[in-house]
């Protein structure tokens, strides 16, 4: 199950809730102010690469070690 970020329009608290895939947030409230249907915000994500080459992000050539991979 996916972890959801939230948004109250009322008082403009943020939390996270860890919610079936595709919650809108509709059956929920802001554990702040108690209001109901909070907005869910789009989240960024991050990936982290393994750093020597093996393993890396580095999708432009089949080296695993490289100047451009590092």
């Amino acid at each position: 199950m996916p972890i959801y970020e939230f948004r109250c329009p009322r008082c403009g608290h943020r939390f996270e809730r860890l919610c079936q895939l595709g919650e809108t947030g509709a059956n929920l409230s802001c554990p702040a102010c108690n209001s109901p249907k909070p907005e869910r915000l789009l989240s960024s994500f991050a990936t982290r690469g393994v750093e020597g080459g093996k393993g890396s992000s580095c999708t432009s050539c089949k080296a695993t070690s490289c100047s451009s991979c590092r």
